[in-house]
């Protein structure tokens, strides 16, 4: 039998149960005027082939996403393995977030970070909260794939590869 322990109300315990399952990374990023807005998010899942939809979760808290909320077109891109500087730098709560992160707009104002796993351009078909998130549900409107390439992958609170086995 396995022996389960209560939940205590520490995030940091759900933090570290969280981080047993590894998951990819991906920038969430849009023009604001001509400005690119953008952050960091590996709570990106797939959720329907018909309609293709997306989601991603956002903290309650952020001050990036109202902004990106705002936006017609939203770019995810799927970051590569070699993408940890540009996702730190995506991460940061002050300064330039773009700064030395290769990007470039659509026509809708997707921005799309370059040398990606993936791109998708979306727009937001709803939100729904969830605790202290919310989860966004995301509409994809065009794609395009880079299937030879190796994604970044977040784990244990450590950025990591894929080692084929």
């Amino acid at each position: 039998m396995v022996e389960l322990e209560p939940v205590t109300g520490n995030p940091d315990q759900l933090r570290r149960a969280y981080g047993c399952f590894p998951s990819g990374v991906t920038a969430v990023c849009a023009l604001e005027g001509e400005e690119p807005v953008g952050m960091a998010a590996s709570s990106f899942t797939c959720v329907s082939l018909d309609p293709g939809l997306v989601s991603m979760c956002v903290q309650n808290s952020s001050a990036t996403w109202p902004r990106l909320r705002r936006t017609r077109r939203l770019g995810i891109s799927v970051l590569a393995e070699h993408h940890t500087d540009a996702c730190r730098a995506l991460s940061l709560t002050t300064g330039n977030r773009f700064a030395g992160v290769g990007w470039s707009a659509g026509p809708g104002g997707a921005v799309f970070v370059h040398d990606a796993v993936a791109w998708l351009e979306c727009s937001i078909q709803g939100e729904v909260p969830a605790g202290d998130h919310a989860i966004a549900l995301l509409a994809i409107h065009a794609l395009r794939i880079e299937p030879d390439r190796q994604p970044l992958v977040f784990h244990g609170s450590r950025f990591r590869q894929l080692v084929a086995v």
